[in-house]
């Protein structure tokens, strides 16, 4: 399994980012996968999950401005960043739990390497 994140960058404050992870061995939408982020100096920390039935989950700081996606013919998953602000600066990981064949594994067992999102004032 093979989980690579893309899309990071630096941006202004206010502005858009749109993070993608693809994913190969492994296929999208069998079971939960998530956005975790790790600034310098935290513990890393969940931003935002999503079901296989689509069902989405995020944390407060980030509703209403970030939109996790997952497209299941293409394999991959997004998290569609807007409204930045530079409590969001950090290395942004995808993550998925293991498909067990009849249920999944309820933890996340695949990460991918991280994508840096650093935001500026």
């Amino acid at each position: 399994v093979q989980l690579v994140e893309s899309g990071g960058g630096s941006v202004q404050a206010g502005g858009s980012l749109k993070l993608s992870c693809a994913a190969s061995g492994y296929r999208v939408g069998s079971c939960r996968m998530a956005w975790y982020r790790q600034a310098p100096g935290k513990e890393r920390e969940l931003v935002s999950s999503i079901r296989s039935d689509d069902v989405a989950r995020y944390r407060d700081s980030v509703e209403g401005r970030f939109t996790i996606s997952q497209d299941k013919a293409k394999n991959t998953l997004s998290l569609q960043m807007n409204d930045v602000e530079t409590e969001d600066t950090a290395v942004y990981y995808c993550a998925a739990e293991e498909d067990l064949g009849v249920i999944c594994s309820r933890d996340f067992r695949y990460w991918g390497q991280g994508t840096q999102v650093t935001v500026s004032s």
